[in-house]
């Protein structure tokens, strides 16, 4: 499980054996998500978004469908027929999605050893995989963004599973961001790709 930011470097990652577990199983169990779920990650106060000035928002961490929607971390918008308003907020999630998508293929790619079979001890393995991680930050700090780098990679979604937590805050945050991404943060591309 790993947090990436918009240099494709990574924030935070858990390494470790979780079985089969899905991906929002392994968040709410992860030091991460722990303590975003608690509010103990100290995040910046809410700000009013550009071209606003009113109703400060507050900073969130994107992911897909698997995870439950929460005040600071927001996915998609489940199933078909959407209202165009819906579908543009769905597009712009996504494109945010890549950075975490494209960080995951760079540094596979960089570090051949994850094209395959890890074939050593599952604790050596957790330790090749946060040599990787660590190593790749530091690759992207020295050598900068390669937009080469990010031409590969996509991550399948993964099915919902239901998670109530602080679910009508997160309502209330990604309606507000959809509302937004209609109004004073629409760019003018948004409406082809819908």
């Amino acid at each position: 499980m790993a947090v990436v930011d918009a240099e494709y470097s990574f924030i935070s990652i858990d390494v470790g054996a979780y079985g089969k577990e899905g991906d929002s199983t392994i968040f709410k169990n992860c030091p991460f998500g722990k303590k975003l779920y608690s509010e103990l990650l100290n995040l910046p106060a809410p700000v009013v978004l550009p071209n606003t000035d009113n109703f400060p928002q507050p900073f969130v961490v994107i992911g897909d469908e698997a995870f439950g929607l929460h005040k600071n971390l927001l996915r998609p918008y489940p199933g078909r027929g959407l209202t165009q308003k819906r579908k543009i907020f769905n597009y712009r999630l996504s494109r945010a999605r890549r950075y975490v998508e494209c960080a995951f293929g760079i540094l596979a790619n960089k570090w051949r050893v994850l094209h395959s079979a890890i074939l050593v001890e599952p604790d050596f393995a957790d330790d090749v995989i946060k040599a990787c991680c660590i190593l790749h930050n530091y690759v992207r700090r020295r050598d900068g963004y390669n937009f080469e780098d990010t031409l590969s990679n996509s991550l399948e979604d993964i099915q919902n599973e239901n998670n109530s937590g602080a679910r009508q805050q997160g309502l209330d945050v990604r309606e507000y961001f959809a509302d937004y991404f209609m109004d004073a943060g629409a760019v003018p591309f948004q409406y082809q790709f819908v």
